[in-house]
């Protein structure tokens, strides 16, 4: 039997992406990984309320944003304030795609990862 663990996002500026993580989702740092050469940095976030974590990878010698593809990926949040967290991404301007009919919609992260945010149903 399997269950998750963690999800990995790679990303240019961890500084800027620790920010956003923790300014649009509320997700903090549980546990970091650092190599003595400094050529990488793990970070893990964590929503305080389940065992999961996004993985926040960092290479030092990456200069070039990250070939995302068609983005036929997400990661999905559920938000408890539904419209609470609709009107701080709309502030933030980071909402990239909404769906009315499905009541979701999708905000992008600063590597141009899709989040999609959906409802406590």
């Amino acid at each position: 039997m399997f269950s998750f663990n963690h999800f990995n996002f790679n990303v240019l500026d961890l500084g800027k992406s620790l920010k956003f993580y923790e300014e649009a989702l509320g997700l903090k740092p549980v546990r970091e990984k650092n190599p003595e050469d400094g050529s990488f940095k793990l970070v893990y976030l964590g929503d305080g309320k389940t065992g999961f974590t996004l993985e926040l990878t960092w290479l030092r010698d990456r200069t070039e944003p990250y070939n995302l593809g068609d983005l036929e990926f997400h990661l999905a949040m559920v938000a408890e304030d539904f419209d609470a967290a609709h009107a701080l991404h709309k502030k933030m301007d980071v909402i990239c795609y909404e769906n009315e009919k499905m009541g979701i919609y999708f905000i992008n992260d600063p590597d141009g990862y899709w989040i999609e945010i959906v409802p406590q149903r």
